[in-house]
Order: C-alpha cells, then sequence, then structure tokens
C-alpha cells in the first residue's frame, strides 16, 4: 500500500536467480550486478534459508505515480586481461548460457514477465532471463528469439535495460491513498553508446563468446504507473495463477485416483462383506465334532491364530520406521491442511517449509510414543538403550528414534554431501553456518526431550493386548505359490497407490526442479486422503490372501507393500530427470539424485506407516471376533 501522506518510494527487492538447466540457485550479487551496499537486507524465515531465497535490496528506485525514462542504475566494465573481471565474465556468460532468471519483488509480489504464447494464450513468468545466446550455427536458444535483432552467431545478448510497469487502484474509503495490484516488466537490451546519458535506442548490448578486451555494460530503467480498477487487492496473484493452466489435468487425475479407489474399495467391501462374514459366521457356528482337517481343508486365516501376532524379526528396526512414520504422516496432515486453509500461499515466502520443519521438531513425542510402544508389544527388553538412543544418538530432524544408525548415516550423510557441492559452487541454496547451528538447536534443545518423553509414557504404558494367545512353537508356513510370495505381492502392492498420485507428482516436480509456482493445495489435500485410503486397502487386501495361504509374517511385509510405492516415486523422479528436465553438469545431476533419494525415503517411511497401522487393525479386527478354543 502506499500512503499519500506518508512516504511513496516504491522499493523493489531482488532474490535468488535460479536455472531449469541446473539446481543450483545463486544469490544476486554473484552475478555483479548493480546493488545497493548502503540498504539493509531484509531478514529471512527458515523456510526461505533452507529453500536458498536471498533477498537483497536493489539499486532501482521510483517514487508513486512518478514516471521516469530511461534511467541510469551503473554502468559495469571488463577488462579481460585481468583474471578478476574475466572470472565475472565467465560467470555472467555461463549464467545467460543456462537461462538464469531474476526474481524481482515489489511489495511482496513478483514482477512478472509476460509474454504470448500458442493458441493467443498470455503467460505471467515471475522471473525474466538474464540474457541469451545465438549459437555458433545460428540458432536462436531461450529468450533471444524475441528480436530479430538478436542474430549474431556465437554471441551473447544481455537484458540491461527493463520496462517495469507499476498497476495500482486509488482507494477512496481508506487512509491509505492507493494499493499496488500488480508489476510488469520488459527486458531489453541497449547498447548506450553515451551511458550517462541513456536514450534507449540502438542497437543490443552484445557480447561476443571469443571476445577480448575491455567492455562496458550500462544498466537502465524505465517506469510508469498504470491506474487499474478492474484488479482487486485480493485477489492480485490471480493473473500470475490463471497463466498456468493445470485445472483440467488435475480435474483429470482426481477422477482417475477415485476410479481406483472405488475399485479397491469394492474389492475390500465384498471380503469383508461376504467372504469374511461367512467365514466367521461359519467358524463360530462350527460344531465341536467337525474335525481340525475338516477345517484345515476348508479355511485357511483361522489356522494361524496362534502365530499371527508372534513378534516379526527385526522388530526394534520396525518400530523405529514406524516411529518416523508417525511423525512424517502428522506433519504432512497438519501441513497441507493449514496449505488449503490458504496460510502457507505463494505469497507468505518460506511459510511451508517453516511449517513443514517446525512440526517436524515438535512432533518428536508422538514419534518416541509409537516407536517405544511397538518395540515394547514385539517383545523388546532393552528399554534403557532404546530411550537414551532415541534421545541423544539419532539426530532429531533426520529420523530421531531408536537406534537408527543405518538410516541416520544415509540421510545425514546424503544431507552433508549435498550441502558441501551447494557449499563448493557458491551457491545461495548452501544452508549458512549460523541455519545450521539453529537447527542442532532445535533438535537438542526441543526434539530430544520431546522424543524422550515420548519413549518414556511409550514405555510405562502396558504392552498392546492381542485377542488371541501366540503358540509357544512356531507353525510351519506351507509352500506358497508364486503370487503369494512376499517379492510379487509386495511388488504388485504399490502400484495402484503409485497409480492415484503420478499426475500430481509431475507437479510437484515441476515446482520444486523447474522452479513454477505451486498453489494447488486444495487438490494435493485430496490426492494425500485418496493415497491413504488406496495404501490401505491395497495392504489390507494382500494381507487377507496372504493369511489365507497360512502366511502369518504380516508385519514386515505389510510395511513393505505399501512402502514400495516409493520405489515407484523414484523409478518416475529419474524418468522425469531424463524426460523432462534440461539439467546439464556434474554438480546438478549429483544433488538431484541426492535430494531425491531423501524425498524417496520419507515418502517409503510414510507409505509404509500407513499400510502397516491399517493391515494391524484389520488383523485384530478379525482375530477379535472369532471364537478361538
Amino acid at each position: 500500500c502506499v500512503n499519500k501522506h506518508a512516504k511513496s518510494t516504491i522499493e523493489l527487492f531482488v532474490n535468488r536467480l535460479d536455472s531449469v538447466e541446473s539446481v543450483l540457485p545463486y544469490e544476486y550479487t554473484a552475478f555483479d550486478f548493480c546493488y545497493d551496499e548502503s540498504e539493509k537486507r531484509p531478514s529471512e524465515n527458515l523456510g526461505q534459508v533452507l529453500f536458498g531465497e536471498r533477498i537483497e535490496p536493489s539499486p532501482y528506485k521510483f517514487s508513486f505515480k512518478k514516471n521516469m525514462e530511461c534511467q541510469s542504475v551503473c554502468p559495469k566494465s571488463y577488462n579481460t586481461e585481468k583474471a578478476e573481471d574475466k572470472a565475472k565474465l565467465e560467470f555472467l556468460k555461463k549464467g545467460m548460457l543456462l537461462n538464469y532468471q531474476h526474481h524481482w519483488i515489489v511489495d511482496n509480489m513478483p514482477v512478472t514477465w509476460c509474454y504470448d504464447v500458442e493458441d493467443n494464450q498470455k503467460f505471467c513468468n515471475p522471473g525474466f532471463p538474464i540474457g541469451c545466446y545465438v549459437t555458433d550455427t545460428g540458432r536462436a536458444k531461450d529468450a533471444c528469439v524475441v528480436n530479430a535483432d538478436f542474430n549474431d552467431k556465437d554471441t551473447f545478448y544481455i537484458f540491461n535495460h527493463v520496462d517495469i510497469t507499476i498497476f495500482y487502484h486509488v482507494v477512496e474509503n481508506e487512509a491509505a491513498g492507493a494499493r499496488l495490484v500488480a508489476a510488469k516488466l520488459e527486458p531489453k537490451s541497449y547498447k548506450h553508446t553515451n551511458w550517462e546519458k541513456p536514450d534507449c535506442t540502438g542497437p543490443p548490448m552484445s557480447l561476443g563468446n571469443k571476445f577480448s578486451g575491455e567492455i562496458k555494460i550500462p544498466y537502465t530503467y524505465s517506469v510508469k504507473f498504470v491506474e487499474d480498477k478492474t484488479i482487486r487487492w485480493a485477489s492480485r496473484w490471480d493473473y500470475i495463477l490463471e497463466s498456468m493452466p493445470h485445472t483440467n489435468i488435475q480435474w483429470f487425475s482426481i477422477m482417475n485416483s477415485l476410479v481406483i479407489v472405488l475399485f479397491l474399495s469394492g474389492m475390500v467391501a465384498m471380503i469383508m462383506l461376504r467372504t469374511l462374514h461367512k467365514d466367521i459366521a461359519r467358524y463360530n457356528q462350527m460344531d465341536s465334532v467337525v474335525s481340525s482337517e475338516d477345517a484345515q481343508e476348508e479355511f485357511g486365516w483361522k489356522l494361524v491364530h496362534g502365530d499371527v501376532f508372534r513378534p516379526p524379526r527385526k522388530g526394534m528396526l520396525l518400530s523405529v520406521f514406524l516411529g518416523s512414520g508417525t511423525q512424517i504422516f502428522i506433519m504432512t496432515f497438519v501441513t497441507l491442511f493449514f496449505a488449503c486453509l490458504g496460510f502457507l500461499s505463494p505469497a507468505n515466502r518460506g511459510a511451508l517449509m517453516t511449517c513443514a520443519v517446525v512440526l517436524w521438531v515438535l512432533l518428536g513425542t508422538p514419534a518416541g510414543y509409537v516407536a517405544a510402544r511397538y518395540y515394547k508389544s514385539f517383545g523388546g527388553e532393552k528399554w534403557k538403550t532404546n530411550v537414551l538412543l532415541t534421545a541423544f544418538l539419532c539426530p532429531g530432524w533426520v529420523n530421531e528414534e531408536i537406534n537408527n544408525s543405518f538410516e541416520l548415516k544415509v540421510v545425514f550423510a546424503d544431507f552433508f554431501v549435498m550441502n558441501l557441492i551447494l557449499w563448493g559452487e557458491g551457491s545461495s541454496a548452501a544452508m549458512p553456518f549460523g541455519t545450521l547451528v539453529a537447527i542442532l538447536a532445535l533438535w537438542f534443545c526441543i526434539s530430544v526431550p520431546l522424543t524422550f518423553i515420548g519413549a518414556y509414557f511409550g514405555f510405562k504404558k502396558s504392552g498392546i493386548e492381542h485377542p488371541v494367545r501366540t503358540n509357544q512353537i512356531p507353525r510351519q508356513i506351507p509352500e506358497q505359490s508364486f503370487y503369494t510370495k512376499p517379492l510379487p505381492g509386495i511388488v504388485m502392492g504399490g502400484i495402484l497407490p503409485f497409480g492415484c498420485i503420478f499426475i500430481q507428482l509431475f507437479f510437484i516436480l515441476n515446482s520444486i526442479w523447474s522452479h513454477q509456482m505451486y498453489y494447488m493445495f486444495g487438490f494435493l489435500f485430496l490426492v494425500f486422503i485418496i493415497l491413504l485410503i488406496t495404501c490401505s486397502e491395497a495392504t489390507i487386501l494382500l494381507c487377507y490372501f496372504h493369511l489365507c495361504a497360512e502366511d502369518y509374517h504380516w508385519q514386515w511385509r505389510s510395511f513393505l507393500t505399501s512402502g514400495f510405492t516409493a520405489v515407484y516415486f523414484l523409478v518416475y523422479a529419474i524418468h522425469y530427470f531424463f524426460s523432462k528436465l534440461q539439467i546439464s553438469g556434474l554438480a546438478s545431476t549429483i544433488l538431484y539424485f541426492g535430494y531425491t533419494m531423501i524425498m524417496a525415503l520419507i515418502f517409503f517411511l510414510f507409505t509404509g506407516t500407513i499400510g502397516f497401522f491399517a493391515c494391524f487393525w484389520f488383523v485384530t479386527k478379525i482375530y477379535s471376533v472369532v471364537k478361538v478354543d
């Protein structure tokens, strides 16, 4: 808002620069543009720092309703004979070659570059390129297609001038004089023969790839103010979001997912209402005269009642996974719920990531409680070691549960290597030392005590009571057919849940790696609920078939069946990398796959936990209604 009686200076802020051809974002100052040293940079929240956002003040200053033409900002001179200047110029050329994009902000709104695309539609990009490159064969790359004068072979053209248009509407009934409702610009290139008195005419600012000697790049801008009474301040982001035509595909995705859910629900309902109901009725009415051989001949799943709650192998590890999965599940649910209510919209920069990290830290208690409770029910006795490892040896925000040395090493090593690569490349996404200290403080001071409290209550509570007793001698599992063996069931189990999410996954990956704005949290929340139902139903179905085949090892199988969705996610992410992205460079490739592995692991824990709890409920339910001698 601009108040008529207060200062009418409008500040323009600059953010990090990023590219679809590289995973590495860079700070504005890394490219040696004009910048303002006198102004203090605004503070960023935790989410912005983790996402690599670095907002800084800019030297582009203008007053409300004061139009300006071809104002000089500053000239930048380079001499290729000087090593420092040559390095700066090479970095600038690399930025243009990889199509790095500026991201400017006015009144917390992105300054957009709007241009026509196919079907006479207008696309508004919340960024604009540094410049562009014409190859040695004369092919204009990226933004070079916008100007016919960009035609010299093996030449870079730098966008050193911007025409900024700021739209506002006057508020008559409020003290605030006017509200800014949109900010658009058009990048241009001018040589500026007289940079002290630029006129913004003439040939474009070109830079030969093999250029040597001295060159001066003057930066200029023009600004004009336009009144627009049609745009309301509350809906000023709409014109950016409307230029992203995703809604039709989203509805197709939801319909596709609902068909899968209906199919699975029908199958589960048929088993529960017909087969199971009939089985339970016949088991309970079975005459004592009927021999056990006849029962075995006719029914399968009741025969394993004495083994179905036998503690699984590696119970410690499974309890750790369940604790982590519970933490991820609650965090995801709450974050998406708040996002649906509009609290975490793109206008609140970094809010989504901040909310997720804070929730993760605060949810140490349920994670510790679930892990301890199930470890105790699996017959675990090393509770002192368990609590100590939970509290101190397993870093909180990676995985703050019990004896998790393998997963800890994998995730922490992955994250540390990624950060080292970012730091080595000078990227703004490298986590600063202060942020690293802040996250360690969150772990030691908040997460560790909360996890300790959760684990304490989990162990203090009596173990989970099972509806049937466990036999002392394990029952022998008969020879299984191919379809009831563990691996085929696990592989098949992940297909249907993945089928529900793969279209939504495309948009999420686009928002992360192609730097597109993600705002459709309503759709995402709906897909989250559908994924929840699908994972549960698919696991219950396969669990029933395996119990009928007298295989009572359902605990790990239910976790892995649902968790195998993460393997399909990983395969899709690899396909996405090779088919949709133009990422080049070893560092960017390592970063992509490094972060993808962390995402796949989190998704594995999340989906696996859903599958286990669904199957645990199902098994407890069916054996609790059967009379056992």
